[in-house]
Formats: structure tokens, sequence, C-alpha cells
């Protein structure tokens, strides 16, 4: 029971060290971003380096004492090109315009210690699209040929789908109000995503599908247009269109049987003369 104490205790020392060393950082893609260098022991004539991702590529270099600032825009893969800033009082780094492969770790170093001085792990969001919302039910007049107890029982409920294209780290949710129905998360890969719901129509409660990443969100409302039941007039419609096609299938029958009857009556005619002929 007392190594179990011990062990917890550790355990909650050292992830607050730990989550000390790294300061997160999110950002949306083309906004601007500052790692605010926090250390009160930094001298006047300090030498610092910034370096980025888990292989500590040099990136910029600051010297203090005169300050003269570098950057290095050919190294990760020339990504930082003319896009780094650098505060010559505090050595904070500035990066423009950020872009989703902007991400990853961030360590500055001072001449005099040989660990860093901050860590930051930022997090560039792509700009989410806006979700889309369909409708797969059966639309009315779509099956004139199902019978009519079918046809009742497929426009109970609306079928939706809500989609977006070429999403990561984002979650996709319905909503019947303020309350969450439903929800999907990604992360890392950009793929589509898709969440199905069924509502009754006649339903008069407000929904809504939400794409959200955590500093942002995009939301798009179930139009009521989108879940109608057939109308009286649209049945109507059906009914009206299904008889006159029936009418027309029965007049060209109708037509067809008339005129195969004119033909035969014409070549008996016809049989009958040739036959009265043959005998005179």
């Amino acid at each position: 029971m007392f190594e179990n104490f011990i062990f917890i205790c550790l355990s909650w020392s050292l992830a607050g060290v730990f989550g000390d060393e790294v300061k997160s950082e999110s950002v949306m893609e083309g906004d601007s971003v500052t790692l605010h260098i926090n250390d009160p022991d930094i001298q006047k004539d300090d030498r610092m380096l910034w370096r980025f991702g888990h292989n500590n590529i040099l990136i910029a270099k600051i010297n203090r004492k005169n300050n003269n600032s570098i950057f290095y825009d050919d190294n990760a893969d020339g990504r930082f090109r003319c896009r780094l800033k650098l505060d010559h009082q505090t050595g904070s780094l500035s990066i423009t315009n950020t872009r989703t492969i902007d991400s990853g770790l961030y360590k500055v170093y001072s001449s005099r210690r040989e660990t860093p001085l901050n860590t930051f792990n930022l997090t560039v969001y792509a700009h989410l699209p806006i979700p889309v919302i369909s409708s797969n039910s059966s639309h009315c007049c779509s099956s004139s040929s199902s019978s009519s107890s079918s046809s009742s029982s497929s426009q109970q409920n609306c079928s939706l789908l809500c989609s977006v294209l070429n999403v990561s780290d984002v979650t996709l949710s319905w909503f019947k109000g303020n309350s969450l129905l439903s929800s999907i998360s990604v992360s890392d890969l950009s793929i589509s995503l898709s969440l199905p719901l069924e509502v009754e129509y006649q339903d008069n409660n407000t929904y809504s599908c939400v794409l959200n990443n955590p500093i942002s969100n995009q939301t798009t409302h179930l139009d009521t247009e989108l879940c109608q039941p057939c109308s009286e007039v649209c049945i109507l419609c059906c009914g009206s269109t299904e008889a006159v096609i029936r009418l027309a299938l029965s007049a060209l029958v109708g037509v067809a049987t008339v005129a195969v009857l004119v033909y035969d009556i014409r070549a008996r005619s016809l049989q009958m003369k040739a036959n009265i002929n043959i005998i005179h």
C-alpha cells in the first residue's frame, strides 16, 4: 500500500516537471504566433539559438550583445524562409503566415547552458470546411409503382448525412438544440468524414452539424425544407400522373388492336378476291 502511494506521488511529481518543460501553442493556418521566452536568468550578452523538430534543426540565432540576428533559411527544407522574426530584447521567436507544416517542437538554447531554456509544442490547424447536410430519403413520386403501405412506411423518418472532405484533427457532431446526439473524431491523417442521423418528419426541433478542432468550429443548421413528407398535392399529382400513363398505355393497346383487326380484314378480303378470279 505504501509502495503504491510512493509510486503515485512520484508519477504526479514527474508529470508536473515534464508538463512545465513543454509549452503548448495553437494557431490557425495563416496567422502569426510568437513563442515567448520565460527565463529571468537571460543575460544581455547571451547568444541564443532556436532549433526546430526532433532533430534540433538550427533555424535562427541571436547575439544579444550586439543585437545581431541570423536566420537559416535553407534549413528545415526552407519552410521558414522570410517568415521568422526575433525580438532582440527578449529573444522570443515569431513566425508569420503559419502553415500546417510548421507544427512541431521548438527549442531555444542559451550559450550558458546545454539544456533548453524553453520548449514549445506548436500546432497549426488548417481552416475548417463547412459541413454539408444531405438527405437520402426517398422523395415524393420517386417510386409510383410501390404500394401505398410501403410508401407510407418509407416516409416515417428522414435520413440525413453530414459530410466533410479532407480534414484531420477534428470532431464531427450532430446536435439537437444544445444536446449532443452523436459524434466522430479523426486525428493525423487527412480523410473524409460522414455522420448519419434519422429524424422524424414534422419534427420541429433544431438540428445542426458541427465540425470543430480545439480552436475553431464550423456549423451548418438543418434546412427544414430538406426533410418534408409527401404533401397531399404531390400525392394527387403522382396519382394523376399514374392515371394518365395508364390511360395512354390503354389507348396505345387499343389502337394496336384495331390496326391488327383492320389488317386481318383487308388480308381476308384480298384472299377472297383472289380465289374468285382463279375460279373464273
